[in-house]
C-alpha cells in the first residue's frame, strides 16, 4: 500500500508557498466577537466603503432579482454591458464585467503574464497588482513614489522589452494622491506598443475632471480602464466591477473568464445603480465635506496627513499597529499601513459627519491629545 506521508503542501506549485495573501479590513462582527463589543456601537472606517450605504435603486433591483434565484444568471452580462456601454459612450463589446474589478485585474494576468514577463507599478499602489503579477510567475517592478504620488517619468523609464502590463491607479490607494489628467494622457501616449496600460479608476467618481482615456482607446492604444460598483455606489458586498477597452482586448479577457462569473443579484443591482445619479451626487458631496472635516481635525491634533482625492485619508500616527489596535478596542475600525511599508501610518475611510467626529475624538484619546 502506498504511503500517505506525503504532505499536501509538497504537491503545490512552489510559487504558491511564497504567494503573499491580501489582508482585508476586519469585519464589524469579528471585532465585536473578539473584543466583546456591541456590533451596533462599532464604526468601520477601514475599507473605503460608502458611509451612506448602497444605492437605493440598486437595493430595490437586488431584492427583485432575489425572487428568481433558481435561475442561472446571464452568463454574458448582456444587459449590464449594454447599459455600461451607453453610460460610457462605447460599444457593448468594449466592456467586460467582473466579480469586482479585482477579477478584471486577474483576467489580465491570465492573458498577458507568465514567467519572464514584467509588470510595472508604483511601490505603494494597490496590493492586488503585485499579487496578480506574482500569481502568474511574472516579475514585479516597483517604482518609488514621489511625495506619495506616482512618478510617471520613472515608471516610463522602468519599462523594458519584457514589460507586459503597467498599472496606474488614480487616485492611488492607499495614499489618496492623484496625477493630473494631462499627465496621465501624456503618459499613456508615451508607452511603447508592446505594453498594455491598466488604468485603475476605482475612485474616479470622487475626482473632479478625471482623465478620459477613451479617445486613446479609440485611436488604437493598448489601454484598459477598470472601475467598480463597490465605492460610490455602495455595492461592495455584491462584488461587481468592470473594464473597458478595445473590442480585441475585451475578447481576450472573455476567453479566460469563467462562465457565470457575476451573480444575478449583482447584475440587476449594477444596472439599476447606473440610473441613480442623485445617489452619486449626494455621496460625492458627503465625501468632500468629510475629507475637509477629517483634514481640519487632524490638523488640530498636529498630525501629518496626505491630501486625498479619494474617499479615505492616510495619517501618520507613530505606531500604526498600536493605534489601530487601541482604536478597535474603542469600537473604531481603521486600516494599519504596515503591509504597504508605512508602519507609522493608518488609513481612515471618510465616514458621515458623526462617524468622522467620533473617529477624531477616539484618535485624540488614544494619542493622548486634547
Amino acid at each position: 500500500m502506498a504511503s500517505l506521508d506525503i504532505s499536501i503542501t509538497s504537491l503545490a506549485r512552489p510559487s504558491v508557498l511564497t504567494q503573499p495573501v491580501y489582508e482585508p479590513g476586519k469585519p464589524i462582527e469579528d471585532v465585536a466577537r473578539e473584543l466583546g463589543l456591541d456590533p451596533a456601537t462599532i464604526i468601520k472606517l477601514a475599507s473605503n466603503e460608502n458611509p451612506l450605504g448602497a444605492t437605493p435603486l440598486g437595493i430595490a433591483a437586488a431584492k427583485a432579482a432575489a425572487e428568481r434565484m433558481e435561475l442561472y444568471p446571464d452568463g454574458g452580462a448582456v444587459r449590464l454591458r449594454a447599459r455600461l456601454a451607453k453610460h460610457l459612450g462605447l460599444a457593448p463589446e468594449q466592456v467586460a464585467v467582473g466579480n469586482g474589478s479585482n477579477e478584471i485585474l486577474e483576467l489580465l494576468g491570465h492573458v498577458f503574464l507568465g514567467p519572464g514577463d514584467e509588470a510595472v507599478m508604483g511601490e505603494r499602489a494597490f496590493a492586488v497588482y503585485k499579487l496578480v503579477t506574482l500569481l502568474f510567475g511574472a516579475k514585479v517592478v516597483e517604482v518609488p513614489l514621489v511625495n506619495h504620488t506616482h512618478d510617471l517619468a520613472a515608471m516610463r523609464a522602468a519599462i523594458t522589452p519584457r514589460t507586459k502590463l503597467v498599472f496606474l491607479p488614480n487616485p492611488n490607494n492607499p495614499t489618496g494622491t492623484s496625477n493630473s489628467a494631462a499627465e496621465i494622457v501624456a503618459f499613456a501616449e508615451s508607452l511603447p506598443p508592446h505594453v498594455v496600460f491598466v488604468y485603475d479608476e476605482a475612485y474616479a467618481e470622487y475626482v473632479e475632471n478625471p482623465a478620459d482615456l477613451r479617445p486613446l482607446i479609440a485611436a488604437g492604444r493598448k489601454i484598459i480602464c477598470t472601475r467598480t460598483f463597490s465605492k460610490i455606489y455602495g455595492l461592495a458586498g455584491l462584488r461587481l466591477g468592470y473594464g473597458y477597452a478595445s473590442k480585441e482586448l475585451i475578447t481576450l479577457l472573455n476567453r479566460v473568464r469563467q462562465p457565470f462569473n457575476i451573480n444575478a443579484i449583482a447584475l440587476a443591482a449594477g444596472e439599476a445603480a447606473l440610473d441613480d445619479t442623485a445617489w452619486v451626487t449626494k455621496s460625492r458631496a458627503v465625501n468632500a465635506a468629510g475629507l475637509k472635516q477629517l483634514a481640519a481635525g487632524l490638523a488640530r491634533l498636529g498630525l501629518e496627513h496626505i491630501p486625498s482625492t479619494g474617499n479615505f485619508i492616510t495619517v501618520r500616527v507613530g505606531e500604526g499597529a498600536k493605534v489601530f489596535a487601541e482604536l478597535q478596542k474603542r469600537g473604531v475600525i481603521i486600516r494599519p499601513m504596515a503591509s504597504y511599508a508605512m508602519p507609522e501610518w493608518v488609513r481612515i475611510t471618510v465616514g458621515d459627519e458623526a462617524q468622522n467626529a467620533r473617529c477624531l475624538r477616539e484618535l485624540a484619546a488614544v494619542l493622548g491629545k486634547k
